[in-house]
């Protein structure tokens, strides 16, 4: 990326940008056009709203008002899928981060069906509830290297079929039992091996190895690199890795993000980093596993306070969702991305209000 400008064209549009270029400009770029000069016409973040995003100007009215906006992006190619959502709240950074780690409050949500944090060290009981619905159960019976219905490595599909009595009363029980304990060995294995374990999914024809799709994701632009070397090295290179001025812990979700309720297993960064226009405090969500649509996630949302004539009080969150996504090419693809794209954008929209109608009642 040799610079801002190359994220937009001669209409003010975005071009195609990747998940790392968009993040890279949340954290870097408000810094840059924050410290313009005092002749720009809007206060800020402004210009960083409509001449990197793209946002129209009842766009970003809409979020000094504290409405959510969220706007998805393009991207290099149909299977990636990024989000961009915005809203201002009337509250301190520091309360938001207290709040992401707060993840009860995440049941409140309409597509949350379940959320639970791990024990550290984490612990079979953990994943009370870590579940899957029926017709998961009755795909599984099934299931084989190449043509599966979940995200699986082929040992895992050959163990559900040696080890459940598919003919048996209890069937979902024995199934979700093993399922739990096979998540737990996964990241038992993370906690210890880091990227390494994240296995190889075998659902399709060709092998996708997870670890390949997310380090590509990272480093499809070498901006991070650049602008935000520890983060990206931790990223990476966890447990080995170390992060100063950070937390990360681990939780498991049940979502309903399409047809299907799907299973994923998150790793949670918190970050607090000094910048030109001040502290800046990030989240950092990194998908470990998914058992369903997800090949692989980040998500980052980073805090910028408010220094327009509102004062110290109030900040801006501002959210990236990127992901690769099975599924999303050809014919057939390009309708299941446009439903795929919008329940994102709707979902990002109400997670944004949620989290500042617990904000700012609490003030």
């Amino acid at each position: 990326m040799a610079g801002m400008n190359s994220l937009g064209d001669a209409s003010g549009r975005p071009a195609c940008v990747s998940i790392v270029a968009t993040l890279i400009i949340l954290v870097n770029g408000f810094a840059v056009v924050e410290g313009a000069g005092q002749s720009q016409p809007h206060p800020e973040p402004y210009t960083f709203f409509q001449q990197y995003i793209g946002l129209k100007d009842d766009q970003i009215a809409s979020i000094e008002q504290g409405k959510a906006v969220a706007q998805v992006l393009p991207t290099p190619a149909p299977s990636e899928v990024v989000v961009f959502g915005a809203v201002h709240i009337n509250a301190a950074p520091e309360d938001y981060l207290k709040v992401a780690q707060d993840l009860d409050s995440l049941r409140r949500l309409p597509n949350y069906l379940g959320i639970r944090q791990f024990s550290s060290p984490p612990k079979l009981s953990d994943l009370e509830g870590f579940v899957l619905d029926d017709d998961d159960i009755k795909d599984l019976q099934n299931c084989r290297p190449g043509k599966c219905q979940l995200q699986l490595p082929t040992e895992s599909m050959e163990e559900f079929q040696k080890t459940v009595n598919w003919s048996a009363p209890d069937v979902a029980g024995q199934v979700n039992r093993l399922a739990q304990k096979m998540a737990l060995e996964e990241l038992t294995l993370y906690l210890k091996d880091g990227d390494r374990a994240l296995g190889t999914y075998y659902d399709k024809q060709e092998p996708l190895h997870v670890v390949d799709q997310f380090e590509s994701l990272l480093n499809e632009s070498g901006s991070m690199a650049h602008y935000l070397p520890d983060l990206q090295h931790y990223l990476i290179g966890y447990p080995q890795a170390q992060l100063p001025n950070s937390d990360s812990f681990f939780y498991w979700e049940r979502v309903k993000f399409g047809l299907k309720p799907t299973l994923r297993m998150n790793q949670m960064v918190i970050y607090r980093e000094s910048q030109a226009s001040g502290p800046i405090a990030s989240v950092v969500i990194k998908q470990l596993y998914s058992s369903h649509y997800f090949q692989t996630a980040l998500d980052l949302s980073v805090c910028l306070r408010d220094r327009t004539w509102r004062g110290e009080k109030g900040f801006y969150l501002i959210t990236v969702k990127g992901s690769r996504q099975a599924g999303l090419t050809g014919p057939k693809g390009a309708i299941i991305r446009r439903a795929a794209v919008s329940r994102t954008r709707s979902s990002l929209e109400a997670s944004l209000m949620h989290v500042r109608s617990v904000l700012e009642s609490s003030q």
